[in-house]
């Protein structure tokens, strides 16, 4: 049975290897019935930012950015003001903080990273 998964990113891909793996699971979930979001907080929207050289596994990155604008996937990002420029071609919502807790709170499962 098809489950509404919401992958919520927290962490720091400069500092850790855990963003990448997140998005690659976040993938993974996609390829199946699952209906799945991915949610980026704070420097984790670096993941889909243009300047991602500092990133930690970047290569890992890189070939999966493409299955994830193919596929669409949704990521939703806090509203408040950025210094990462996000790249235009993928779905990305930007929602309050508040909005985001709701949604979160209304998925059948939620992995945190």
């Amino acid at each position: 049975m098809a489950k509404n998964v919401a992958v919520v990113i927290q962490e720091d891909p400069r500092k850790t290897h855990r963003p990448v793996e997140a998005l690659r699971i976040a993938l993974g979930l996609s390829a199946g019935s699952h209906v799945t979001t991915v949610v980026l907080l704070g420097e984790a929207t670096r993941l889909l930012g243009d300047e991602t050289d500092d990133i930690l596994d970047i290569e890992i990155l890189e070939k999966y950015l493409p299955a994830i604008k193919q596929l669409e996937i949704p990521f939703i990002v806090p509203n408040t003001i950025s210094q990462v420029v996000i790249q235009g071609d993928f779905f990305v919502k930007r929602e309050d903080n508040e909005t985001i807790r709701s949604f979160v709170q209304s998925m059948d499962c939620t992995l945190v990273f």
